[in-house]
C-alpha cells in the first residue's frame, strides 16, 4: 500500500500563494499518475491538478493560469504551487495517487486545509 502525507496548507489573504506538497511512501513498484482534489465544505470533492509520470499536466478551468502541479519521480512527491490565491479557493485540499503493487490501486492522503480570506 501507499501512503501519502501533505503538508503545506494554511491561511492566507487574497491574492497570495501556497505550495502542498505530498509525498507518498509505503510498498510498491511504481506511482502513476499523481493529482489534486479539493472539497469545499457542503460540496462535492473536485479535481483541481493531476500530472502523469511523464509530466504531461491537467487543469480544472478554475485554476488554469494560477496553479501550478509538478512533481519529483525520485521522491514519489507530487507539489501544488497556488497563486493569486481566491476566496472561492478555501478547500480541503486532498492528494491522490495510483500505483502498482499486487495490481493497480489508488490511495488518498489525510488532506490539508487550505483558508483564503478576502
Amino acid at each position: 500500500q501507499v501512503q501519502l502525507v501533505e503538508s503545506g496548507g494554511g491561511s492566507v489573504q487574497a491574492g497570495g500563494s501556497l505550495r502542498l506538497s505530498c509525498a507518498a511512501s509505503g510498498r510498491f513498484f511504481r506511482i502513476n499518475d499523481m493529482g489534486w482534489y479539493r472539497q469545499a465544505p457542503g460540496k462535492q470533492r473536485e479535481a483541481v491538478a493531476a500530472i502523469t509520470t511523464s509530466g504531461t499536466t491537467n487543469y480544472a478551468d478554475s485554476v488554469k493560469g494560477r496553479f501550478t502541479i509538478s512533481r519529483d519521480n525520485a521522491k514519489n512527491t507530487v507539489y501544488l504551487q497556488m497563486n493569486s490565491l481566491k476566496p472561492e479557493d478555501t478547500a480541503v485540499y486532498y492528494c491522490n495517487a495510483k500505483f502498482l503493487a499486487a495490481g493497480y490501486s489508488d490511495s488518498w492522503g489525510q488532506g490539508t486545509q487550505v483558508t483564503v480570506s478576502s
